[in-house]
């Protein structure tokens, strides 16, 4: 049996240890914002948050997941109270197929957990393990530059103005 914490719930699932942390999200805790894109930790569509730094979930075996905690989409807002990040990525009408958002998403949340005023390099840098096949990664760093605003931040040296 393995002990996990997500979204701030303790978790039981009786799986292998070496099961990808993706698939037990899905699977067992019927938690679907995280997607399987490449399962190779290279595409970023399965991102979610390990102690608040951004992980693949897609090659992390819940062994090492013990005593940690796992945050997902669903763990940042709900549909009627979105989180800040959601509420930008909303905002800027970010999601085209919306397949990479959730990854986006816990990406960015991670950044800004990091700092609220990060550099636009920094930014670019933090969001670059994610693609988008859609082509919104402009409307993505807008709604990235809009949260770390919103959070009291704000990027030092936006590419574009921030609204």
């Amino acid at each position: 049996m393995i002990h996990l914490n997500v979204n701030g719930a303790e978790r039981q699932v009786d799986v292998d240890p070496s099961t990808p942390l993706l698939y037990v999200l899905r699977d067992d805790l019927k938690l679907h914002a995280a997607k399987f894109g490449c399962g190779l930790g290279q595409c970023g569509a399965c991102t979610v948050l390990v102690d608040g730094e951004a992980a693949f979930s897609c090659i992390t075996p819940v062994a090492l997941l013990a005593g940690r905690r796992v945050t997902t989409v669903e763990g940042l807002g709900t549909a009627e109270t979105p989180g800040v990040v959601q509420q930008a990525f909303i905002a800027e009408q970010a999601a085209q197929c919306g397949y990479c958002i959730p990854g986006m998403i816990a990406r960015a949340e991670a950044l800004l957990r990091q700092t609220t005023t990060p550099s636009e390099a920094l930014l670019r840098t933090a969001m670059q393990p994610s693609l988008c096949r859609c082509g919104t990664h402009m409307r993505i760093l807008r709604a990235v530059r809009r949260a770390a605003k919103a959070m009291g931040g704000g990027v030092t040296d936006p590419a574009e103005p921030t609204s």
